[in-house]
């Protein structure tokens, strides 16, 4: 068996993420685990993905989740969803593509899409309530929202279901 070069503006293992104004994309591989007995991502790896992406958005902005964490506030998710346009399969390049969709003091909400060499497979968005370590309601702080703040869209007529 012969590994064959990428072609003309292909990229082998695209890596990994990069910061796009007020966007973040990450790209990655499916993998053969996230596959169901059709060949296809199994639909709840659509949400791992939207956590993949959350950690690498925060870090990309410079607001890492260990860090939110140190300082003592975790964001559970409080509400999700998915809408599947087309199926991802097995070791096809696929990137996700995020933005802040609302941020206030007790609510952030994250907006995504999943694209295949520029086809759309699904959009999503969490909604995540910041806590305490012990589960309780905790505002994030101003310096944070403002921080958020910056990486937040208006709505835009190019997501489907939204």
């Amino acid at each position: 068996m012969s590994i064959r070069e990428p072609g003309p503006g292909e990229r082998a293992w695209p890596e990994r993420v990069t910061l796009e104004g007020t966007r973040v994309r990450t790209a990655f591989r499916v993998r053969y685990a996230e596959t169901d007995q059709m060949g296809m991502v199994y639909y709840a790896n659509y949400l791992v993905w939207f956590e993949v992406m959350r950690g690498d958005f925060m870090r990309a902005i410079g607001v890492p989740y260990a860090r939110l964490e140190a300082e003592g506030w975790f964001l559970p998710i409080a509400e999700a969803h998915v809408r599947y346009l087309a199926p991802a399969r097995y070791d096809e390049a696929v990137e996700v593509v995020a933005w802040i969709r609302a941020v206030r003091s007790r609510l952030v909400t994250f907006e995504y899409r999943v694209e295949r060499g520029g086809e759309l497979l699904a959009t999503g968005w969490t909604t995540h309530v910041p806590v305490d370590r012990n589960g309780r309601p905790r505002p994030l702080s101003r310096e944070l929202t403002g921080t958020l703040e910056v990486y937040k869209e208006r709505a835009s007529g190019d997501d489907p279901g939204r």
